[in-house]
């Protein structure tokens, strides 16, 4: 290993609070001088950890206190931030500056797209230029030449998905570095390794005058590896780690991993990478030390756990092949005082019962709380619970800036220009609580409200001009007249708000352009409030780099890849709280947990997946290829995650959660939880008592389920008209005819809903009616008039093509049997003809579709129907008298133009539905003799007018209350299942 009698290493084990225990020792070992202590330097692995030591230097001063400098490794300003480490100015070259990301990601996508065998949009073009950079960096970091991928000896059995990749790659990476040299930049990565590099060249000449602290730092790159086996030599310097597991055994340590060569096949062993102590056992080979060199850290802190907790983590954390040794583990050994696990059924229950520990801990003076879970939906839901007692404990991960406001308004934008302004995209955007803020905002929405509502039913045409003909006046009769000419005064000025980004996507195929186009338009719609606050100041600074480096990015870009480029773009941006939340409760991921510690900590969302989290697959290099250069696997993720796991249960109380059942089903326990359940065996602890009061909080203590509605409104405000279709909804369920005719309360068809049959009903109706306005009743004429339906400009396209070749067929059908009928004598009388009759006290009132004249002198009653028509059975119930009632009042003199005492003969439904292999056929409710267990023909309308009589007389003369039933029979059933509470009455005893 070298020489290491020389090295500085300590450790803090995972039971202490590592920031506590860290700051206390450096306050013990240079606190007495202030200034020197301010002359100091320590190196931290990312800007979260010098938050951590910074509050932890807070806590522990008790007064003012200069801070020696912390530096983040991580920084992309690491050469400003170590500052006098590097060599004085003109002493050597200077390094290069780092091309920006942002840069570097559009560069990568434009030569990806170029080099690409198959198109691809900008959209895929960014994804791929992300992987490629993270292949980039990966390589740098681990100081692998691009010439290695040339060397490399390719399995026959590689698929040749792999071996395009590998050879696209290869075109890449010879591209880069040309554009590299362009800019007169280097890559990040590169960049860094030669900023420690530099330091540790210098401070091997030159060691600096202060003491020098790494502490945390975890990643094994050869150059950091470089760089802390220096400050480890340095006097008056050392390297402190965190969590390096010294109570592991050496047997146990070896199977770690990493494994040297076969000696005779040359094969390396695949090292456990997700084991906890993986990276840190290959930064200490890196750094030629060994576990033996690292000392234990004397100073710790009041946020300890006992020593013996440590042990146990080990034990939980062995290599799989040595998992056996959990059998014979004393008790002692399997010990967890202080670790509790809950499971619960649900997400939803497992973050109200963390909220409630959280909200427990308060209760102890003094204490400290945090969750920890890389699961952000169940940080924001407990936050959100948390609420409940007035505590604010945002999530210091922060949320991705597409979930935020300003972020889903620019993807929403982006969305409606890409479907064309279709009527779902269209309305999301108009409705974003940013559009229109302040005064004017009420008046908005109420008319977009109406827009909603003439938007639901079948899409109308593309673009803008779509809604423009939706709300063109209406030849004949319009249901939605004055609501489409409000909305049509309201509509030129959200027209001028969005014209301009129609315009400026038509054709336009340079991202730049169609950025500009968002960014000016988001600004007009919302009077710049996307812009205002953190989180707008954040969107804008993207939009202004994306939009000063889209030039160098993809030539082609298609609008309809701009939304998904926009939720790729903002959901990299994670967005946290300008300002903490309580002084005592925190809710972290598990980067921000890393290095710091509380009294109670609480892990949460342990189930496969999430923690850990599923390796992100790598588009370029087949794992066997990263293997073969040497490139960490894409399991070493889990190896951190493990490592933050092991971590988080350091904490002298810990609490860890699962639910049963994730978003997408049932979810499978993370192989952490488990490894611990075993090891524990019988001192495995449950604590069952957060999961009863996260069920019994919200459960009140007497429950008094609905009633089935039963509502009696007085004989006078029950309507004395009524038409023949609501009879049926009458007979078979009052409370929907209630809630329909007294309370005035209807469906509501669904925005951008599918041509349903009220829809395909109408468009029939008013052909046929048309057609047989003019007499001649002529079949080519029926048909010229459905195909100039269908082309109106209000109608879309795709309704066009899905329905017009169906209903051409059926509308062809009843020509012929109009024209047969003709040959026999029978007469069209009426068609579409309103009528109404007094019966029962009532005013009677329908629309006939057809009433013909019969060879006998009888009428003949019609009913269209594009679907199945109501059965033999449903008609003998009641719940289906429409044809009978319309016969009714053809026999008492109500449709105009009907002369005489007439008698309904004939009742036809003449459905436009498919049966066997053609459209269109004809079916009776009604026999002569009463056959098929059918209504005598003769008797239909005595017997429809008994029924009618005594619903009259109950429901709409009498008092008779509308009682809700239950009937699958009835059309359009369970409109109104959730205004009649039927979940809480139906099946009950007394229901």
């Amino acid at each position: 290993m070298g020489d290491s009698s020389r090295l500085t290493l300590f450790n803090i084990p995972a039971h202490r609070s590592f920031s506590d225990a860290l700051v206390t020792g450096i306050l013990a070992q240079h606190g007495g001088d202030p200034i020197k202590l301010a002359q100091g330097m320590v190196l931290l692995p990312s800007n979260r950890a010098i938050r951590s030591i910074s509050d932890a230097f807070v806590r522990k001063s008790g007064g003012g206190l200069l801070l020696p400098r912390l530096v983040a490794l991580g920084d992309a300003e690491l050469g400003e931030q170590i500052g006098g480490a590097l060599d004085p100015l003109g002493e050597q070259d200077a390094i290069p500056p780092s091309v920006g990301m942002m840069q570097r990601q559009m560069i990568l996508a434009r030569l990806v797209q170029e080099a690409s065998p198959r198109p691809l949009d900008v959209g895929q073009s960014l994804q791929l230029a992300q992987a490629l950079g993270s292949v980039l960096d990966q390589m740098q970091v681990e100081r692998i030449p691009v010439a290695a991928l040339q060397d490399l000896q390719l399995s026959e059995a590689l698929s040749a998905h792999w071996q395009r990749s590998l050879n696209l790659l290869s075109i890449l990476l010879h591209r880069w570095p040309q554009e590299l040299k362009r800019l007169g930049c280097i890559d990040l990565a590169e960049r860094r390794n030669r900023l420690f590099d530099r330091v540790a060249e210098r401070w091997k000449e030159n060691p600096p005058g202060h003491f020098v602290i790494a502490a945390g730092v975890s990643t094994a790159a050869p150059a950091v590896a470089g760089l802390l086996r220096r400050i480890a030599i340095m006097p008056n310097a050392m390297v402190v780690f965190a969590g390096l597991d010294q109570n592991m055994d050496e047997g146990a340590w070896k199977a770690i991993g990493p494994f040297e060569a076969d000696p005779v096949t040359g094969r390396v062993p695949a090292g456990h990478e997700t084991h906890p102590q993986f990276a840190l056992k290959r930064l200490l080979d890196r750094m030629s030390a060994t576990r033996d060199d690292v000392a234990q850290w004397r100073w710790g802190s009041e946020h300890d756990a006992r020593a013996v907790r440590g042990r146990n983590i080990s034990n939980a954390m062995l290599p799989p092949r040595l998992t056996t040794r959990w059998r014979d583990l004393k008790a002692a050994d399997r010990s967890l005082a202080g670790v509790e696990a809950l499971e619960v059924a649900t997400p939803g229950e497992e973050a109200q019962a963390i909220a409630i520990a959280l909200r427990e801990a308060l209760e102890t003076e003094g204490k400290t709380a945090a969750l920890v879970t890389p699961d952000r939906q169940l940080a924001v839901r407990v936050s959100a619970h948390l609420k409940r007692w007035g505590i604010e404990a945002d999530d210091s991960a922060g949320q991705a800036l597409s979930r935020l406001p300003p972020g889903t308004l620019l993807i929403a934008m982006a969305q409606a220009v890409a479907e064309r302004f279709a009527p779902v995209a269209l309305l999301a955007l108009l409705k974003h609580p940013l559009v229109m803020r302040g005064a004017d905002r009420l008046p908005w929405l109420e008319q977009v409200r109406g827009l909603d509502l003439l938007l639901r039913g079948p899409r109308p045409q593309a673009g803008l001009n779509g809604i423009d003909l939706l709300l063109a006046p209406r030849d004949g009769e319009d249901r939605q007249k004055d609501l489409r000419t409000r909305i049509a005064a309201w509509w030129p000025q959200a027209r001028s708000l969005l014209a301009p980004l129609e315009a400026a996507f038509t054709g336009a195929l340079d991202l730049s352009a169609q950025l500009s186009a968002v960014r000016e338009q988001a600004g007009l719609l919302t009077r710049d409030a996307v812009w205002s606050g953190h989180q707008g100041r954040m969107a804008a600074d993207l939009f202004a780099e994306m939009e000063a480096f889209a030039g160098d990015g993809p030539i082609q870009a298609d609008i309809r890849a701009l939304p998904m480029v926009l939720d790729h773009m903002l959901a990299g941006l994670s967005v946290r709280p300008p300002q903490g939340g309580h002084p005592r409760i925190a809710i972290l991921g598990l980067i921000e947990a890393r290095l710091m510690q509380a009294d109670f900590m609480i892990l949460g969302g342990l189930n496969e997946g999430v923690w850990p989290g599923m390796p992100t697959p790598d588009p370029w290099l087949a794992p066997s290829i990263r293997k073969e250069l040497g490139l960490p696997g894409l399991e070493s993720r889990i190896g951190l995650a493990a490592h933050d796991f092991a971590s988080g249960l350091g904490a002298p109380q810990v609490l860890i959660t699962r639910a049963r059942r994730g978003a997408g089903g049932p979810a499978v326990a993370s192989r952490f939880w488990l490894r611990l359940k075993a090891m524990a065996g019988p001192q495995w602890k449950s604590a069952d008592r957060y999961a009863e009061l996260a069920r019994n909080i919200d459960r009140p203590n007497f429950v008094r389920p609905a009633e089935r509605p039963r509502p009696a409104p007085p004989a006078s405000i029950r309507p004395k008209l009524v038409p023949v279709t609501d009879v049926d909804r009458l007979k078979a369920d009052p409370y929907a005819f209630y809630a329909r005719r007294i309370l005035r309360l209807s469906r509501l068809d669904p925005v951008d809903a599918d041509a349903g049959p009220a829809w395909r009903g109408t468009a029939v109706h008013e052909i046929l009616q048309r057609w047989a306005e003019t007499a001649t009743l002529e079949p080519a004429d029926l048909e010229s008039r459905a195909k100039a339906m269908f082309e109106r400009p209000e109608v879309h396209p795709l309704l066009r093509a899905l329905w017009q070749p169906r209903l051409m067929e059926a509308i062809r059908w009843i020509a012929s049997g109009v024209a047969r009928d003709k040959a026999e004598g029978r007469t069209i009388l009426a068609v579409e003809s309103e009528g109404r009759a007094e019966i029962g006290g009532i005013t009677l009132t329908g629309k006939a579709d057809r009433i013909d004249h019969m060879p006998d002198g009888t009428l003949a009653i019609v009913d269209y129907k594009t679907g199945k028509p109501p059965s033999a059975k449903q008609v003998r119930a009641g719940f289906a008298l429409q044809l009978g009632l319309l016969g009714l009042i053809a026999e008492h003199g109500g449709f105009p133009g009907i002369e005489g005492r007439p008698v309904a003969g004939c009742f036809e439904y003449w459905s436009l539905a498919k049966k066997g292999d053609a459209f269109g056929y004809r079916e009776s409710p009604v026999d002569p003799l009463g056959k098929r267990d059918k209504i005598v023909t003769a008797e239909f309308t005595t017997y429809v007018h008994g029924l009618f009589d005594q619903i009259a007389a109950d429901y709409l003369n009498g008092t008779t209350p509308f009682e809700a039933q239950v009937n699958p029979e009835v059309a359009n059933y369970g409109d109104y299942d959730q205004l009649m509470r039927l979940e809480e009455w139906y099946g009950r005893d007394d229901g």
